[in-house]
This record gives C-alpha cells, sequence and structure tokens, in this order.
C-alpha cells in the first residue's frame, strides 16, 4: 500500500510533465500511457529486484524534483516538513515569543521584543540575553537559527520558561511565556523625507500587505505628503492579488494591471475595480536587480501607464505563474502555468532556454557585463520596443523592467576593508556591544530618536574603538581604505545604534539621507517640470 501511495503521487506529477513535454518537444512526441508505464516499470523493478530495501520515498521526491527542475526554474516541490516555512513570509504571521533576536557570541541576545507580544507583556526588554529555556542551557555552539526557531516558537497557547540574563547581573530572572500569534510586517519603513514627498518600504507582499499599506498611506497623507517615493528594490514578490490592489491604489478605474497566459491557461485580465487613494500625487517606483515578480508587475503597470517615474536598476524577470497543487501526504507542487505580462504586453519573464543553472548565474553576468554600472551596456533590439499607453515613450520588453532613470551601484566608499567588516558582521556586533553597554546614557541623553538623529556624531574615541574590536575580530585595518569608506561606516554605524536602541524604520531614517537613488528620486519629485519632462507629459 505504501508503495501504491507513493506511485499514484508521483503519476500526477508525471502527467503534468508530460504535457509540458509534449509542447515542447521538436523531433518526437511521448505517448503519455506509455510513459507511465515506463515510470511505474522502474518504480516495480526496483521494488522487486533491486539489492537493498530502496527508501520509495525519498527517491519519489528525488524524482519530483528533478523533474520540476527540468521545466523551468521556478516550478517547485515543498515536502510536507517545510511547507509551513516557505509560507510563513507570504502569511504575515507565525506563532512564537514574539522578539527580534540575535546569536551574539553563541548567545540568544534580544535585539527587541514585538510591540504588544508574548514577551513584551511580561516584560523582557531590548538587550536581554536567553540563556536557558525550559531549564536547559541555551548557549554555546549548539545555539543556531534553527536551534532558536525549534525552542522558541510553537503553537499558539503553549508556555515556554525563559531564563534572562540582564545588564551585569549574574542572577537569572525567570519569565514564563505564552506564545502567540506574531506578525510578520512586510513594511520595513514608512515616514516623511521632507513636509511633502512620503517614502514607503515594501519588503514582499504578504497577506497583510495592504493592511500596512493602507494604514502607511493614510498616515502619511494627514502629515500633507503631495509625493510619494514606493522603495520595490529587493522586493521578490508574492502575492498577485496583492500586487493588483497595490497597483489599484495609483491607477483610475478599469486600467490594466497586468494580464497572464498558458497553452493550458487562457489569457486573464486583471484591471483596477475602485478609484485608488493616490491616482493624482507625484509618485516614483524604486527598483533593482532584485525587485521581481509583484514587484515586476506593480512598476510594469506604473510604467506603462506613465503613472510615475521608475528609478533604479533593471530588475530581476521573474514573470512565471506558480500555482500550488496539494498532494496527499502533505507536501505541495509549486507549477508554473502561466506567464506576466504588462499592460503593454511586454513578458516579464526573462529566458531561461540555456536551463535553470545558467539562468540564476544572471546577476554575476550582470555584473561581468558592466550592467549594474552602466547604462549603455545594456542593448535592446527594435523587436523589444513597445510604447507607453499614455504618453507613447519607448520602453522595453525581454524581461524584467527597465527603470526610466537608471541609477549605477554605488561603488563611492567601496573597499575591502569595507566588505571584510560587513563579510565579518563587525559593524552589526560592534553596535549590538556599544548599545548593550550605553543604553540608558543614550536615552537619557536623547530622549527619543529624533534627537538622536540630528544630535549624535560619531566621535574619534568610537572609531579608535570600532577599531580595536575590529582587529581584535580578525580585521587587518588599512587607513587609506578606511579614510575613503569612512562617510559610509560611520553613517552605518549610527544607523545600526538607531536600529538596535528603537527599531528598523529609524535605521532607513538615517541610511537615506546618503542614498544617492531616494536623493534622485527627491530631486525628480521637488522639480515638477523635471518630472513631467521624464514622463512627457
Amino acid at each position: 500500500m505504501k508503495y501504491l501511495r507513493l506511485l499514484l503521487s508521483l503519476v500526477f506529477i508525471s502527467v503534468q510533465f508530460l504535457l509540458c513535454a509534449q509542447n515542447q518537444a521538436k523531433d518526437a512526441k511521448l505517448d503519455s500511457k506509455a510513459a507511465l508505464q515506463k515510470l511505474s516499470t522502474i518504480y516495480y523493478l526496483i521494488d522487486n529486484f533491486y539489492v537493498d530495501t530502496a527508501n520509495f520515498e525519498s527517491l519519489t521526491e528525488e524524482a519530483i524534483t528533478t523533474i520540476l527542475k527540468e521545466l523551468d526554474p521556478h516550478s517547485a516541490y515543498i515536502s510536507k516538513k517545510d511547507v509551513q516555512k516557505a509560507n510563513e513570509p507570504l502569511e504575515g504571521s507565525f506563532e512564537g515569543i514574539g522578539v527580534t533576536f540575535q546569536i551574539f557570541q553563541d548567545t540568544i541576545l534580544v535585539v527587541s521584543p514585538v510591540s504588544g507580544g508574548p514577551s513584551d507583556k511580561v516584560g523582557i526588554m531590548a538587550g536581554d540575553k536567553i540563556v536557558k529555556i525550559d531549564g536547559e542551557d541555551a548557549f554555546g555552539k549548539k545555539v543556531n537559527n534553527e536551534y532558536v526557531a525549534k525552542h522558541l516558537r510553537g503553537e499558539k497557547g503553549t508556555k515556554v520558561i525563559l531564563g534572562i540574563k540582564r545588564g551585569n547581573s549574574d542572577e537569572l530572572i525567570d519569565f514564563e511565556v505564552v506564545r502567540d500569534k506574531i506578525p510578520l510586517n512586510s513594511i520595513d519603513a514608512s515616514f516623511m523625507l521632507d513636509n511633502k514627498i512620503g517614502y514607503i518600504k515594501l519588503d514582499r507582499f504578504a497577506k497583510t500587505s495592504m493592511e500596512e499599506f493602507d494604514a502607511a498611506l493614510a498616515e502619511l497623507k494627514a502629515q500633507k505628503m503631495k509625493s510619494l517615493i514606493l522603495d520595490l528594490r529587493g522586493n521578490n514578490g508574492g502575492y498577485l492579488n496583492i500586487a493588483t490592489e497595490l497597483s489599484n491604489q495609483f491607477l483610475k478605474d478599469d486600467m490594466t494591471i497586468v494580464f497572464t497566459e498558458g497553452d493550458k491557461n487562457p489569457k486573464q485580465v486583471f484591471k483596477t475595480d475602485k478609484k485608488g487613494e493616490f491616482t493624482d500625487g507625484k509618485l516614483v517606483v524604486l527598483i533593482d536587480e532584485g525587485s521581481a515578480s509583484a514587484s515586476e508587475i506593480v512598476s510594469g503597470a506604473i510604467q506603462d501607464w506613465d503613472r510615475g517615474v521608475i528609478i533604479g536598476r533593471r530588475s530581476f524577470g521573474k514573470g512565471l505563474v506558480q500555482r500550488p497543487f496539494n498532494l496527499a501526504d502533505g507536501s505541495v507542487v509549486r507549477l508554473t502555468t502561466a506567464r506576466y505580462y504588462t499592460p503593454t504586453g511586454r513578458c516579464i519573464q526573462r529566458s531561461y532556454d540555456k536551463g535553470s543553472e545558467d539562468y540564476f548565474k544572471e546577476m554575476t553576468k550582470r555584473m561581468d557585463h558592466g550592467e549594474f554600472y552602466h547604462a549603455d551596456s545594456i542593448q535592446f533590439p527594435d523587436s523589444l520596443k513597445y510604447s507607453t499607453l499614455i504618453s507613447g515613450r519607448t520602453v522595453y520588453g525581454g524581461g524584467g523592467i527597465m527603470p526610466d532613470i537608471f541609477m549605477p551601484v554605488d561603488t563611492s566608499y567601496s573597499t575591502k576593508l569595507y566588505t571584510d567588516l560587513i563579510r565579518k558582521g563587525i559593524l552589526n556586533r560592534f553596535t549590538l556591544d556599544y548599545v548593550m553597554a550605553n543604553r540608558n546614557e543614550i536615552l537619557n541623553q536623547y530622549v527619543d530618536f529624533d534627537r538622536f538623529d540630528k544630535e549624535f556624531n560619531i566621535t574619534d574615541s568610537m572609531i579608535d574603538d570600532f577599531r580595536t574590536f575590529a582587529e581584535k575580530e580578525g580585521v587587518t585595518w588599512n587607513e587609506e581604505q578606511f579614510e575613503r569608506s569612512a562617510p559610509l561606516i560611520k553613517l552605518q554605524i549610527k544607523a545600526l545604534i538607531a536600529r538596535n536602541e528603537w527599531n528598523m524604520e529609524n535605521y532607513y531614517q538615517v541610511v537615506l539621507k546618503e542614498d544617492k537613488v531616494v536623493n534622485k528620486a527627491m530631486e525628480i519629485l521637488n522639480d515638477s517640470n523635471q518630472y513631467r519632462k521624464i514622463l512627457k507629459r
């Protein structure tokens, strides 16, 4: 029976594979019944004649993975044990104790409790170290992200006893925490950059994203926002319906946002169905090579309708629609069923004709080719030219969204020293140490983030301490390289202190001051003539 169940699950996948293969084969067509019989025979032979006892569950999972890999780069198999983990970022929540943490010197360090979450309610504070979990030592080499997830996450309503070391006290404080549902926010930051321009950074298109976005937009409008920067850099996508709902906010009624089409899936057009909350104000969307899927749907619709200016670098080029199919054992196949097209008909998906391995080396090839640094390194044939739907501007297909304004990777402060500091986590660990040692002093001196932002400066003595810390951690200090990277190093130290003392939004409020892409966006939004000229209005 076990063999039969496994075989039936394989048959389902095999049918999908054969249907796709029939469409793509040029020289010969497979007969589905004969092919299925061939697969069944292989399993029968292994089960009855193989020298050892075969693990059919493992063989089946390997077969499924291999079949899907041959179809396209984004069809995927998710085993039963990984389904929940795979869905969490898009579901917008998980169940646990509600803390942001870091592994610091083999110890679980609470960076901040989630406001209103289980840990916050019982009094756990930023800077606390979790050294015991249910009476068991929770430090040492065994402690990693997987260990923390296994011991601190759990079903809502279950209890866990945490032994907390606070400050310099040797005495542990015990907290009983009742696990609960913890929100995973998809908006990293939302605030006013000046008295007219608002900024929203969306990390992913999750179930809760529109609730978060609507609240952020309302708050910014209450602060008299006239123009908006929507930052989709590094946003690798999420739910299609969230992408269309977000596009709804910027486009007027009955406008095409995206359409999908596949050999076995007829054309489906998604249009705006209501008047959005921000259809008239000036808009800039930021994208880069990490912006994919849903991010490309939004930026493509904004560009095709001449609704706003797209700034950054060419997006990833992921325009394949995956539909989940649940298998009998609780595992899931995410099978590509269609392609995304922008309103002008541009296919978002870039080519994967040379196979998945070559496809995922695309970013390295772009860098080697110079695309991250020079816009003219990207050549588009006339066959890939399209015209926008209002102004008739030229835009390009061929995979991904090419921005209206190209911004190269900023290498102004790049040195080997800075790379080593990032790679070895020196900046992060130094600022954690600094905040832990000076938390009360920082709060007493600066009261809140706004005052910290205006008055806090990185002193020479802090840099001396930082250099000593870096050298102790194995970084070779080069003074000439430090002088070149100093502005960025100091900015990151201040921003990370702000994050560790307050929250992630405050981190962005510090670093965006020196973000050339954001500054370019602000320049364009503050110059109505330049904004209209780009959009040919």
